[in-house]
Order: structure tokens, then C-alpha cells, then sequence
């Protein structure tokens, strides 16, 4: 399941590198060359509404037109690969959503964000860095006196949150091969298998919570059966969260990447962002063991709600 999710991973990566190299290139159609008396023309061919058009681009010259030629070959290339990644898409299930206009802007507003979103993450892990000390990193200069097991932590949460906020990604499903992805990201450096579900104990300090070793197809399931359930986008995302978090799905990492999940569902329905501010971490930490030990009802979600969702 591990590498399925790699691989599902893979292709939209690739998919989205194909989209950004389509975008540079100008021209659509086909040539067609015209000529008028003693002079060649060179004109663009295509349908527009069902309707076949030509559109002038310049006065005939060879090497333009050889230009334009591989341009237009490279295009269709592109094209003909992002279809057959569509297809190998569609058969794991992985039909992508349209993204209106709210969702980009919800886009925009994550990434305009996103320094403070890190830097909330990191003290709720307990890195040990001030809010400069983490802006610092994350445009790649070197601390000193900073942990580099720190360091690495903050770097790979800048490429998590650069992953989800990708506009393939977030019209992708929210699923479980998306959860293992983020937090093989969130791992890297840490754990071979940082993205594979946990085969080993792990205990939570100041919880008397027994964890269960989670089973693969119930984790799949109940992610299924949360994103699928009816409530307001934010609901669901605080479900996520706290149910990933409470599973301890990976060996670590799990609160990073739960978080990271729950936002790119809540993004990818233009629902705003979850974020546990520095000046809310000691209580959401007091409610999380309180969730934990199943002496929670209801203040956790209540507490995300209304303290941790940013809107727009």
C-alpha cells in the first residue's frame, strides 16, 4: 500500500511539472502558411467553441517556423502524458475536483500564510526556535545554535505544506495514500519508512491512552468514512485531525502531519485554514490528553472551532 501511495504521488507530481511546462509555451493549434502575391504568411489553426479559427502570428521565416514546429510537437507531448497520467489516476481512484475561485483564493491565503502556520507547528512539536529563528530557515540560511534535528524538522515542514498547497494536489482526494505521503515528507531524514503505517507500540507522555497498532484498511475506512460524512468542511477537518492524531498512524510525526492533512481537505473546499496558534498550544495540549484518555465532550472540537479556524 506504501508504494501504491508513492506511486500515486508520483504521478501527480509529474503531472503537475507537465502543467507548468504547458504554461510557457504560447502557441495552440496547428501552422498552416499563407501566402499572398510573393509573400508567405504564417497563421495558427485551431477550434474555438467547435469552430475552426485561424489566427496570424508573423511574416514567414524559416527558422521561426521550425521553432514554433517544436514548440507545438513538445505541447502535444505534454498533452498526450498528462492524459495517460489521468488514466492511471482514474484507476486508483484519484479523479481530480474542479477548483473554483474561493479554493485558489483559500490557496493564496495559506501560502501567504505559511510562515506563521510552520512556525505554530514547530512550537506545538516543542522545537525549540524563536518565530525569527524559523523564518530564517525557511529561506534557507543557516542558524547557529539551532538543533539540526530542528533545522530538518522545519525544512520538512516547509515541503509538506509546499506539497499540499500545489494546485494538482489540493484538487486531489483527501485520502489515505495523500495522509502517507505527507508524512513520508514530514519523516524524511528521521525514518526510512517514515510514510508506512506503524508496526511497533508507541506510547503518548502525560496520557494513560493505550495505542492499539493500527490496521491498514480500518485507518483507510474510517478516513474514508470522515471525509465522506455530512457537516460543515471545518467539522470535518477537525475530525480528521484529531482522529489521525489520536491513531498515531506513523512511528512519528503524526501531529504535523495530521494537521497538514486536515488543512488540505479544509483548502480544497475553500473552508479557510486550521492553525494552532503559539498562544494556543498549552490548552489544546491540555484538551488533546484530556481527548486521549476519553475524558473529552466535545471541548477539543469545540475549542478548534471556535479559537483555531481562520477564515477569509
Amino acid at each position: 500500500m506504501y508504494f501504491e501511495c508513492l506511486k500515486i504521488m508520483k504521478l501527480i507530481k509529474d503531472k503537475s511539472q507537465l502543467k507548468a511546462k504547458l504554461k510557457l509555451i504560447p502557441y495552440e493549434g496547428s501552422l498552416e502558411v499563407k501566402t499572398r502575391g510573393d509573400n508567405k504568411y504564417i497563421y495558427f489553426r485551431k477550434k474555438v467553441d467547435g469552430k475552426n479559427t485561424s489566427s496570424y502570428l508573423d511574416i514567414y521565416n524559416e527558422e521561426l517556423y521550425r521553432n514554433v514546429s517544436l514548440l507545438l510537437e513538445k505541447s502535444k507531448k505534454y498533452k498526450k502524458e498528462i492524459k495517460r497520467i489521468n488514466k492511471e489516476l482514474t484507476k486508483f481512484g484519484c479523479e481530480e475536483q474542479e477548483l473554483n475561485s474561493r479554493i485558489l483564493l483559500n490557496i493564496d491565503f495559506a501560502r501567504a500564510n505559511v510562515k506563521y502556520i510552520i512556525y505554530s507547528q514547530s512550537v506545538l512539536e516543542g522545537i525549540d526556535a524563536t518565530s525569527f529563528q524559523v523564518e530564517t530557515v525557511l529561506e534557507n540560511y543557516k542558524i547557529d545554535g539551532m538543533r539540526t534535528s530542528d533545522i530538518l524538522k522545519i525544512i520538512n515542514l516547509k515541503r509538506a505544506w509546499e506539497f499540499v498547497l500545489d494546485l494538482d494536489i489540493i484538487a486531489s482526494k483527501t485520502n489515505y495514500y495523500l495522509l502517507c505521503y505527507i508524512a513520508s515528507l514530514i519523516n524524511e531524514g528521521f525514518y526510512t519508512y517514515g510514510g508506512t503505517i506503524r508496526t511497533v507500540p508507541v506510547t503518548i507522555t502525560g496520557t494513560t491512552y493505550i495505542l492499539r497498532i493500527p490496521i491498514e484498511i480500518d485507518v483507510k475506512e474510517k478516513i474514508e468514512e470522515i471525509v465522506n460524512g455530512e457537516g460543515e468542511a471545518i467539522d470535518i477537518a477537525i475530525d480528521l485531525c484529531l482522529y489521525c492524531m489520536k491513531t498515531q498512524i506513523f512511528i512519528d510525526g503524526n501531529k504535523r502531519s495530521s494537521v497538514i492533512f486536515a488543512n488540505h481537505y479544509l483548502v480544497s473546499q475553500g473552508g479557510g485554514l486550521l492553525i494552532i496558534s503559539e498562544d494556543k498550544v498549552h490548552k489544546f495540549v491540555k484538551l488533546l490528553v484530556a481527548y486521549y484518555d476519553g475524558k473529552d465532550q466535545g471541548e477539543i472540537k469545540q475549542f478548534m472551532k471556535e479559537e483555531c479556524w481562520y477564515r477569509f
